[in-house]
C-alpha cells in the first residue's frame, strides 16, 4: 500500500457540486498542494464543458497546485497526471490491465476509456495563482455508451475489465504517491523525461488517427508529442502540430 506523500494535503467530502469548483473556492486559503476527493458530485464536468456522469463508487478528485512556471509549462502537468494515473491503475489492477495513454489526457484499459483529466487554472497574463487537475476514474462502473460523445472510445470500468474492486480512498493513495514522484521528476528535469515516459505508453503511436476540433478535422499518422505537448501528425500535407483536439481512432 502506498503511503500518502509528504507535503500534500487531503480533504474528503461526502458531496460537492464539483471537486474542480471546490478547488477554485478554497485555493486562496491553501498553503500548499492539496487533494480533494468527493464521494458524490452533483455537477461534474469533462472537457469542453461536457457533463461527466457520476455513477457512484468511482474516483472524483482534484489536485490543487501552485506552479511557479509560466502557464504553458504548468499545463504540461496533464502528462504528469496521466503517468501517475497509469501507475496507480497498474498497481491496483495488476496483470489484468492493458493500459495505454490517449492524447491529450485519457487513460485506456483494454482499449476502453477508464479515466480522464481536466485542467483548470486562475491567474492573470502568463502567471498562475493556482492550477487544478481534475481526475475522474471509472473504478466501479462506467457510463452507458449513449452518455458519451458519438464515435468516442467506449467507456469501461476497472472492475468491469479486471474484476478488481477498489475504494476511491485506496486508489487515491496510490495516485497521490505516483503523482508526487512524477512531479518531482518534472520539477528537477523538465518535460523531456515525462514526454519520453508518456510516449512509451501512448495509444496508437505510429497509427492513423483523427484529431477533431469544433472547426476542423485532421487525419494523419500519430508520429510523436513535441516538447510543447502538441500532437504531431504526419498528414498528406506534411507534419502538423495540434495543440488541442479530441482524438478518434
Amino acid at each position: 500500500m502506498s503511503e500518502w506523500p509528504e507535503g500534500y494535503g487531503l480533504r474528503i467530502l461526502d458531496e460537492v457540486d464539483s471537486t474542480l469548483n471546490e478547488a477554485a473556492r478554497i485555493a486562496h486559503g491553501l498553503s500548499g498542494p492539496e487533494w480533494i476527493l468527493a464521494h458524490r458530485q452533483t455537477a461534474a464536468r469533462g472537457r469542453r464543458g461536457r457533463a461527466w456522469v457520476d455513477t457512484g463508487g468511482n474516483l472524483a478528485a482534484t489536485l490543487v497546485l501552485f506552479p511557479k512556471e509560466p502557464a504553458g509549462t504548468a499545463a504540461l502537468r496533464s502528462f504528469v497526471a496521466s503517468l501517475a494515473l497509469h501507475d496507480a491503475c497498474k498497481a491496483v489492477g495488476g496483470a489484468g490491465c492493458d493500459l495505454t495513454l490517449k492524447w491529450p489526457n485519457d487513460v485506456l484499459v483494454n482499449g476502453g476509456k477508464l479515466a480522464g483529466i481536466l485542467l483548470e487554472s486562475a491567474g492573470q497574463g502568463g502567471s498562475l495563482a493556482h492550477l487544478a487537475i481534475g481526475v475522474g476514474v471509472n473504478l466501479a462502473a462506467a457510463p452507458e455508451p449513449e452518455d458519451v460523445e458519438a464515435a468516442a472510445v467506449r467507456p469501461v470500468s476497472l472492475f468491469g475489465e479486471t474484476g478488481v474492486k477498489v475504494a476511491p480512498e485506496r486508489f487515491l493513495m496510490h495516485l497521490a504517491a505516483a503523482y508526487a514522484g512524477h512531479e518531482n521528476r518534472f520539477l528537477a528535469h523538465g518535460f523531456e523525461p515525462i514526454r519520453t515516459l508518456w510516449l512509451a505508453r501512448a495509444a496508437r503511436l505510429g497509427e492513423v488517427v483523427t484529431a477533431r476540433t469544433v472547426a476542423s478535422e485532421t487525419v494523419g499518422t500519430f508520429e510523436t508529442v513535441d516538447p510543447s505537448g502538441n500532437l504531431i501528425l504526419n498528414t498528406a500535407k506534411g507534419r502538423v502540430a495540434i495543440a488541442a483536439a479530441d482524438v478518434f481512432f
